[in-house]
């Protein structure tokens, strides 16, 4: 099915029995690229259904999609999913301006929505960030109707802005060339003995 285009995939639908199927990855990548959260999926022979990607399989060189999983909802109930976290005025953080090193240590969380008001990612403002500071998710604003799933947001860091890394060279040139000029001048002395001693002889 892959050489002729075809991605396989799995439906799961609640305590229902899981359905298989085949999609052309044309098709299925152009619905990923818009970034939909939820799409609807029609099975031959079936009526369409509301979903959402539970978990996508890709080829580790040529980056092509192998396999989906995906999730059949209500769009009445809230579920769980993975959403991820963009940065914005990055460049305009004071910090940053000043040398200051920003880290992205959580690109993703787990929010909970309805379906239909999973958004495609949160966006996290880090333009008045300075040096030594740290943002938690329990700093950030959830979108209406979206929850952060968290047993405690002060222990998830978003951004980290770190000092300036400056490395430091120890001078140790001067060190070295005195226990040089040390070890010669012994050298000297000892070889001034042996020759007075022969001389004595």
């Amino acid at each position: 099915m892959r050489r002729d285009g075809l991605v396989p995939g799995v439906v799961y639908a609640g305590g229902k029995d899981a359905k298989p199927f085949q999609v052309s990855e044309r098709d299925i990548r152009g619905v990923l690229q818009e970034g939909a959260a939820l799409f609807d999926l029609e099975i031959e022979g079936s009526k369409a259904v509301p979903v959402v990607i539970k978990e996508e399989q890709h080829h580790p060189v040529r980056g092509s999609i192998q396999h989906l999983d995906l999730m059949q909802v209500k769009l009445d109930e809230a579920i769980q999913a993975e959403v991820a976290i963009e940065l914005e005025g990055v460049e305009d953080a004071p910090g940053v301006k000043g040398g200051g090193v920003l880290e992205h240590v959580t690109r993703e969380i787990t929010i909970e929505a309805l379906p239909t008001e999973i958004p495609d990612n949160i966006t996290v403002d880090v333009s008045a960030m300075e040096v030594n500071e740290t943002l938690q998710l329990s700093a950030v604003a959830a979108p209406e109707g979206v929850k952060f799933v968290a047993d405690d947001p002060e222990e998830v860091t978003i951004v980290t802005l770190s000092p300036p890394r400056v490395e430091e060279v120890a001078p140790e040139v001067e060190e070295e060339t005195e226990l040089v000029g040390e070890g010669d001048g012994e050298g000297d002395s000892e070889g001034d003995g042996d020759s007075g001693e022969s001389e004595g002889e």
